[in-house]
């Protein structure tokens, strides 16, 4: 089928990295072994959901590190990390260490906001300080000064025999310059642009001035955050699923999957008014002609497609060498190598 605008000139991929509780190490490691399959089938990157209390990566950072043991190209990146769970000063120490065994390839994505069931967690997470926490957008402002290098203490020289810095160590130049911020709102599109962040449009909207249409109430975001940030990079991430090379059985499975969550789509969800695209689902040619017709897509040269949760890892094998090695060439996109 012919490409229909701009070819698709980046493609990565997203993973919560599942595992059983009972027994976590084969998740982990099967997140890695994923990892250095996408790096062999040529995706430019692979990002890590951040899940905590739940079977999903909570530290991120520490897979990329293990990970970057065993790349040496794909760009890892987190998708997204929310600030209101993290201390920014250590969390520039850990992202600039993970930068530093990457060789650069560090792609750090956050929110803001209270954590997730924050009057459950309050007492465990901030027992003496969570009426004073600012979850506000200073947060990544703070996390961007630091990974910048701009000044962290008061003090720097030498104290008896150890040296100290007033910056974050280790210091990654151009970690600052690869900070992204996932947003589902106009108005965070718009913060992102006008602060120079990077943007990750993802699968799910906030429904806004009456619309349920998932695609223009993103594409509306994305011209918000172009007009603001013009050299800025904006990827969108929905879940899809190629079926060129599946089972029967592996099929059914993934029908399984997808049906019930169509339900909700169109219908805003919840107090946030939360809309969640399609999945998509069928073959690498479906896909494509779908994604074609999405006024967000047709917005954005690069994709970050979410993997769906709870398969098993020969089905993330068998989706992922279909993304990469069918739908990507129909969307123009050519493997990194």
């Amino acid at each position: 089928m012919p490409i229909a605008g701009a070819p698709l000139r980046r493609m990565g991929f997203l993973t919560i990295g599942s595992f059983d509780p009972a027994d976590p190490g084969p998740g982990h490691r099967s997140t890695l072994e994923v990892i250095e399959l996408g790096e062999r089938l040529g995706f430019d990157s692979a990002w890590l959901r951040h899940r905590h209390l739940q079977p999903g990566i909570s530290s991120p950072v520490a897979v990329m590190a293990a990970a970057s043991q065993r790349t040496s190209r794909i760009e890892l990146g987190t998708a997204v990390t929310p600030l209101g769970w993290e201390n920014p000063l250590r969390l520039a120490e850990d992202l600039g260490t993970v930068d530093v065994l990457t060789g650069g390839r560090v792609n750090p994505g956050v929110s803001v906001g209270p954590p997730m069931h924050f009057e459950r967690v309050r007492e465990a997470l901030y027992p003496d300080t969570a009426d004073a926490e600012d979850f506000s957008y200073e947060r990544v402002l703070r996390l961007h000064r630091l990974l910048a290098g701009q000044r962290a203490s008061t003090f720097a020289g030498t104290e008896g025999i150890e040296v100290f810095t007033d910056r974050v160590e280790p210091h990654s130049p151009g970690l600052a310059d690869r900070l992204w911020y996932g947003g589902a709102s106009l108005r965070s599109a718009q913060w992102a642009g006008a602060h120079g962040l990077h943007l990750l449009a993802s699968s799910v909207v906030r429904a806004e001035d009456g619309s349920t249409d998932f695609a223009r109430i993103q594409a509306s975001h994305l011209r918000a955050f172009r007009e603001l940030h013009p050299a800025g990079r904006a990827s969108q991430g929905l879940v899809v699923v190629p079926t060129d090379s599946a089972t029967p059985a592996q099929v059914e499975k993934y029908r399984a999957y997808v049906e019930p969550r169509s339900a909700r789509v169109g219908v805003p969800q919840g107090p946030g008014r939360l809309l969640f695209a399609h999945d998509l689902l069928g073959t690498s040619a479906e896909i494509a002609e779908r994604l074609q017709a999405d006024a967000g897509f047709q917005l954005v040269d690069e994709v970050v497609f979410a993997l769906p949760f709870g398969f098993e890892h020969e089905d993330y094998v068998q989706i992922l060498t279909d993304t990469a090695t069918r739908l990507g060439p129909l969307l123009g996109w050519r493997p990194a190598v």
